[in-house]
Parts: C-alpha cells; sequence; structure tokens
C-alpha cells in the first residue's frame, strides 16, 4: 500500500457552530478513531482539522494509502474509514479515519482490477465491473494496492462472484453473492450468435 503524509491540528470547539467556522477557513473536519477504548466500550475518538488541499490529494484518487498522520507533532498511522461529500458541490464535508496497528487487522476497500482479455469479450461482449473495491480484512502491511482478478475464462453472460476467489493473506469480507465482473451481450454478440445458429 503507497503511503502519504499528512498534517492536522486538533480542534479546540466542537459543534456545528465551530464546523462552520473549520469549513469556511479552508480546512476539514475530521476525526480519528483509536484502537483503545472509552469507559463506555466505544473507540477513542480524536476530533481534529486538515487543510482541504491536503485532504484532497488523499480523497479524489483511485489508490489508498496507508496514512501517516500527525495532529499538533503527535505521530500516528491510518487509513480512511469513510469520506463525506457535498451533495451537490461534490466538495469534502468530513473524514473519519481509523488508527492502525501493526497486530491488529482492519477491514479495508481494495481496487480490483481485471487482468487478461476475457473470452466473452473476444465473442463480442463487454465486459463490466460491477464494484470497484473488494472489502478484505488482514494486517495493514498486508493488504495490496490493488487486486488482481484473472477474467480471461470469463464467456459470455458469465459472471465471478467475490465467493469465487481468494487471495494469500486476505479474508474477503464482501459478501459472496456480490457480482465482481461480467461479460454483458451486445448486439454484436447477438448478431454473430444469431449467424452461427443458422449456419
Amino acid at each position: 500500500m503507497k503511503e502519504i503524509a499528512i498534517s492536522g491540528a486538533l480542534r479546540a470547539e466542537l459543534g456545528k457552530k465551530s464546523t462552520k467556522a473549520v469549513r469556511a477557513a479552508g480546512n476539514v473536519p475530521c476525526v480519528m478513531y483509536g484502537q483503545k477504548k472509552d469507559a463506555a466500550g466505544a473507540p477513542e475518538a480524536t476530533h481534529f482539522v486538515v487543510s482541504e488541499k491536503e485532504i484532497n490529494k488523499l480523497v479524489y484518487t483511485p489508490d489508498i494509502y496507508l496514512v501517516n498522520l500527525t495532529i499538533d507533532g503527535k505521530e500516528h498511522k491510518a487509513v480512511i474509514k469513510e469520506t463525506q461529500f457535498h451533495a451537490v458541490k461534490d466538495n469534502v464535508l468530513h473524514v473519519d479515519f481509523l488508527e492502525v496497528v501493526a497486530d491488529q487487522p482492519i477491514v479495508m476497500g481494495v481496487p480490483v482490477v481485471a487482468k487478461g482479455l476475457a473470452e466473452g469479450v473476444r465473442a463480442g461482449g463487454k465486459l463490466m465491473g460491477m464494484i470497484r473495491k473488494l472489502k478484505v480484512k488482514a494486517l495493514y502491511s498486508a493488504i495490496p494496492e490493488k487486486l488482481e482478478i484473472d477474467v480471461t475464462n470469463l464467456g459470455l453472460g458469465k459472471s465471478i462472484k467475490a465467493g469465487e476467489l481468494s487471495f494469500e493473506g486476505l479474508e474477503l469480507v464482501t459478501p459472496k453473492e456480490v457480482i465482481v465482473y461480467t461479460v454483458k451481450m451486445t448486439r454484436a454478440a447477438l448478431g454473430a450468435a444469431a449467424a452461427a445458429a443458422k449456419a
């Protein structure tokens, strides 16, 4: 997994008024959930702000990152847990981070990439990626930048489901019935099939 360094500052105040002021100043409110639990058993939360410019480098990319996060001089390793976008402007409103430690597995979405030319595509079909990421559970050091999926033997009208896949050192968390890739029938493929039937 690629790494990126981000610096932030602790929030002195919380609440709607403070959050509005944070955004007006060109910053994004963030929360980092730690591995430690509070008295109620919930993950300890650290509230901080990061400049919108730095957050954009992390969010607007197809890549996933291990974030070397410095908050008021204190260093943490984290990954993005969730990002909230503005419904109309599409700018980042809020980011949740999950602090990671070397010996604790995490759940993370990893981009999928098709490998090979599908049999069904050679027959005139169209390869469709149905999801962009697969959720996996593993130590952060074992999580790759992407997951390559061999589609070479995928025929017309056929699909690859998450339950058919396995990757060394990773536990797949995405539901087994979720379709990852499928080859859709096109007009050209239908025409070729009809012509072959008549021959």
